[in-house]
This record gives C-alpha cells, structure tokens and sequence, in this order.
C-alpha cells in the first residue's frame, strides 16, 4: 500500500437489523438520519458479506475477527482467550479460560446478561469474593469491564464443552441451555458455588435495599485456549491502532499487534462518548496508515431490544464518528474508508443472528459500485455477496 494513503475501518458492532413495526416497517438503519455513511455506499462498494460462516456462533469474536482479514477456521478458538490478550494474561498449559458474566437469573429465566450493567467497584467486589471462595477449585477470576469478566480455570485442558452465550438467551428458560459435554459437571459445580457466594455479598445486600436486581449467577462461556494471530502489520503492511471500550477487540489489536488508544468516556453502552472517540481517531490518523474504530452501542440497543436507542446510536456513529472521519480522511492524497457491521443484533429477538451483515467502502482508486443508503435493502439489491468474508479486508486495501 502507498506510504501515502491512510485507511480506516468504522466497526458498528450489531448495526444490521431487520424491518421492526416500531419504526413503520422500516429497519433502524433506514429510519436513522446517517448522511455519511450512506455516502461511503453511494460513492463506493456496497455488499453483503459473511461474517459467521457455517458452524460458528453469531458474535462479535468470530465476526470482527472475519473482518479483518483472519478465516474462523484456522484462528478461532474461543472469545475468551481473545479477550485475555486484552489483561495480558498468562495460562498454564492444562488452563482453559472462560468468558464469566455477571447475570441476573429470575425464576429459572435469563433476566439480565448484563447484571443491569454492573458498576465496575460493584463487579470487582464480587471478583474478589469470588477468588477468595474458589481458590482451593483451581479457579482464578480476573475482572474486566463491567459484567465482562473472566475465569482462568486449571486441570480443564482436556474439556470438551459447548456453552451458549447468555446475550443469546434472553427471557429464556436457562436449564436449556446449561454448558454440556466432558467437564460440563465441573462447571456446574462452580456456577453453583459462585451463586451461594454472590447471594451472601454485601454488594447485593446494597442493591435489594436500593430496589435492584440483585447479581444472581456467573455464567460461563466462550472458553477455549491462547492462539496465535499474524501481525495486523505483516498483513497488509500497514502500521495500525485501535479504538475500542471492550475488551473482546482489545484483544484482537493486540494479539495482532496494533496499538491501542484510550479513549476517556467509553464504555461499550449506549452512553458512550461519541464524539471522544471521533476526536482520538482524527488525531490517530496523523500518525497512523489504518485506524480501527469500534462501536458497541447499536448491539447494546439490540440486546435490549430498543429500536429507538437502536437509531440513535446509530445516528450519533455517523455524527460524530464516521463524519469527521470522513473530512479527515478526504484531505489525504489517498484514503479509503470501510464501514462494516459484524453481525445483526435484531431488536426483535434481542439476539445475534448469522444473517449477512452489510458492509461499504470507499476512497482512491475504489469503482463506484453502490447504491443510495447504508441500508440493509440497498446492499442487497447490489447482488454481491462475499461469501468467503476474511478476504474483504485485502480487497480493501489493495
């Protein structure tokens, strides 16, 4: 790639969705006021794109890891030992590492995968009840963001586990979906454990009196252990950073080595600083070639199941991310932009679907090809469908 040109890559996590009877049979996409990104589909590439091949849970791990560049088959191998990169966690060979949330539980159903997005004192509190508790199973909790924690586990190398994700459960009967196969007993075990020690904490104490939902269970999920991943810059030969408030793409940049910029007011919800995010990813382009930009929020307002947070998220990713990034990017004498969700979060079910996401890009020497929106419907009247997703990434920068 030309020393000259600078890329970047706008990752709206969960921004795909279908027509919702909330927004006039409209999809959040079409109802949202998004004037730049419908420009990077009408002056680009606009397709469809497979994310989650076949076989593969729906989810932000195996869908990023899709988009930039890195085919499931080969690199994935569990969320969790992803997002360890993120704390620089070192395991022990006979390790697997899980993904623990903090969940709300009520009457046998899954309430909250998110604990009613707990504080981050409140989860690291339990964190450390936790390890106190289950020290002697071998068991090691480390606290990430909010609800998103993780737990080493020792002698658990030879476990053969499928465990559903709980976003992908909700208001669902949770005995459905309990980890199964060789060592599914073990885990229960813990799960157990660690709702005796959560029902007995303080922190819960505090949150019946205040009239919340208490913390119920842990839920554990993702597992898997460490993998290798080829360099980001070895690549595509460009020098990259990232700009994300969680820690699943944290994980990602670093296991192939981009660099990371913190971005004060970001916190993977719906409440976060746009425009904070905007501001660092202006300023990172002058001293990067690629600058990768994830926003969690339209998920989180999937998962929710609000179409109307749906559309303003969305509308403040234009506003405040995708816009300035756009007249930034446009000063270069070469550019190109991607904007790429990793998979549907569809308000209607709350939860992650394979269902081919969207995606465009455009910039130098890019054939207009497009169509007049970033909609889910204008990308599939293009006809184009890019069924093996991972090789996306090397189009674009070529």
């Amino acid at each position: 790639m030309p020393a000259t040109r600078k890329s970047v890559i706008v990752l709206p996590d969960g921004a795909t969705d279908e027509r919702l009877p909330q927004l006039g049979g409209q999809t959040p996409l079409e109802a949202a006021r998004i004037p730049h990104m419908d420009w990077v589909a009408a002056n680009g590439e606009l397709g469809r794109i497979v994310t989650i091949p076949p076989g593969f849970t729906p989810g932000t791990d195996v869908g990023t890891l899709t988009l930039l560049g890195y085919d499931p088959h080969r690199y994935y191998n569990g969320r969790a030992p992803i997002e360890a990169c993120a704390k620089g966690l070192e395991t022990r060979p006979d390790q697997l590492i899980f993904r623990c949330n903090f969940v709300t539980i009520v009457d046998g159903r899954m309430k909250d995968f998110t604990a009613g997005h707990i504080a981050q004192g409140e989860a690291g509190a339990l964190v450390m009840a936790l390890n106190a508790a289950l020290a002697a199973e071998d068991c090691t909790f480390h606290a990430g963001v909010s609800y998103r924690n993780l737990l080493l586990l020792g002698e658990a190398a030879e476990m053969k586990l499928t465990c559903a994700p709980p976003h992908d459960i909700p208001d669902q009967p949770v005995a459905d979906h309990v980890p199964r196969g060789t060592g599914a007993e073990r885990v229960m075990a813990i799960m157990a454990r660690a709702r005796e020690v959560l029902a007995a904490h303080p922190v819960n104490a505090a949150r019946r009196r205040a009239g919340r939902d208490p913390v119920t269970d842990i839920w554990l999920w993702g597992q898997g252990q460490p993998t290798t991943l080829q360099p980001f810059a070895a690549k595509y030969g460009v020098r990259a950073a990232a700009i994300t408030a969680v820690d699943i793409i944290r994980g990602m940049a670093v296991a192939t080595g981009m660099d990371l910029i913190a971005v004060p007011g970001a916190t993977g919800y719906i409440d976060t600083d746009y425009d904070a995010k905007g501001r660092h990813a202006v300023a990172a382009l002058q001293r990067y070639d690629c600058v990768v930009v994830h926003v969690e929020a339209a998920d989180e307002a999937g998962h929710l199941g609000d179409a109307a947070a749906k559309v303003t998220a969305l509308e403040r990713i234009d506003a405040a991310v995708v816009g300035p990034l756009l007249a930034a990017l446009r000063r270069y004498p070469e550019w190109r932009m991607l904007v790429a969700p990793d998979h549907p979060t569809p308000a209607s079910t709350k939860a992650h679907s394979a269902v081919p996401p969207h995606y465009a890009f455009a910039g130098t020497g890019v054939t207009v090809s497009g169509g007049p929106r970033f909609t889910e419907a204008a990308a599939l009247a293009t006809g184009r469908l890019e069924t093996a997703g991972h090789t996306l990434l090397a189009r674009f920068f070529a």
